[in-house]
This record gives C-alpha cells, sequence and structure tokens, in this order.
C-alpha cells in the first residue's frame, strides 16, 4: 500500500471539482433534500469557486494518493481565509474528505497529520475545524485525534440552517 500527498494547483481544479461533489454527496445526501444538496453543490464547487479558492494565498489544497489513485483531499487556512475570525496563530482544516471505497485505511489521519505538519511549519498554536453536529463517526474521529469542542456555528444547506461544531486542537 502507497500513500501519497501532492498540493494541488489550478491544472488540478477538475479532478478537486469531481471528488469534492462525490465526497460531498455520498456524506451528506442521507440528511439532506436533494433540492438543497443540488444548489449547495453547484454554488460550492462550480469550477470559478474552485479556482478562487486555489488562487488566495492563505489557502491549500491536498490530494492523497492511494496506491496511484486520488482518494480524497485537505483543504487548510490560515489568517484571513479562515472562515472564521480565529486569529492568527490558528489554522483552519476547511474540507477533509476520503472517497467510500478508499475509507478505513487510515488516509483521513493521513491529512489530519499533514494538516499539524502545515500547523508546525507556519508556528500556528491552535488547529481548528467546523463539523456537522450530526456527522458521528467524523466528531468521533476528531476527538480521538485530540480535538475537543469548543463552540459552534450555523452552516446552511440551502435554506436549511444547520449547527457545525466547532472543535479545536492546541499545539504546543
Amino acid at each position: 500500500m502507497t500513500i501519497k500527498i501532492k498540493k494541488c494547483n489550478r491544472e488540478d481544479i477538475e479532478i478537486l471539482q469531481e471528488i469534492s461533489i462525490e465526497t460531498f454527496n455520498d456524506t451528506f445526501k442521507n440528511q439532506n433534500s436533494p433540492e438543497n444538496m443540488k444548489n449547495y453543490l453547484e454554488r460550492a464547487f462550480n469550477a470559478q469557486q474552485l479556482e478562487k479558492e486555489l488562487s488566495t494565498i492563505s489557502s491549500e489544497f491536498f490530494f492523497v494518493y492511494f496506491n496511484g489513485a486520488v482518494a480524497g483531499y485537505l483543504k487548510v487556512n490560515t489568517n484571513e481565509a479562515q472562515s472564521e475570525e480565529m486569529g492568527d496563530e490558528s489554522l483552519e482544516i476547511e474540507r477533509i474528505y476520503i472517497k467510500k471505497e478508499y475509507q478505513k485505511h487510515g488516509l483521513g489521519k493521513y491529512l489530519l497529520n499533514k494538516a499539524i505538519e502545515i500547523a508546525t511549519d507556519c508556528n500556528k498554536k491552535k488547529i481548528w475545524l467546523g463539523v456537522w453536529e450530526r456527522n458521528e463517526n467524523a466528531i468521533a474521529f476528531y476527538k480521538k485525534m485530540g480535538f475537543v469542542h469548543t463552540d459552534s456555528h450555523a452552516f446552511y444547506m440551502g435554506d436549511e440552517e444547520q449547527i457545525d461544531l466547532i472543535m479545536t486542537k492546541t499545539q504546543k
């Protein structure tokens, strides 16, 4: 089994769009209306939006490869790119998704460790993320990785307000 990470660039938009839509849809389609899912996917993962995000200096995307195939991705934000004002000493994990067929191979942990490595390299004292309060598997994973629930915020899936738990891990 070979696992590799590659930083994404503008040439990767098509692959990034495909994996973003696939993983988000697989994760949340059963708990949301088809209309809300369709609207969110079209807004969040259209090529122009992804190009804008890839062009943001304080944001980075990474693909994780499992035996040569793109299996998932990570998006981290620092400074003004963070989706909440958490300060200059924080790094946000905005997205961490693994395709269904590659789950349970340690790839989520691998990507999370990449985010921790980036935070350490950038002298960030805090790593945080938002996770839907109903995503029990992800919450359990983040707790196992040392994150604690510190706050919450609203996330809109179409016209439905949902609550994301803010989970934080403090670096030494």
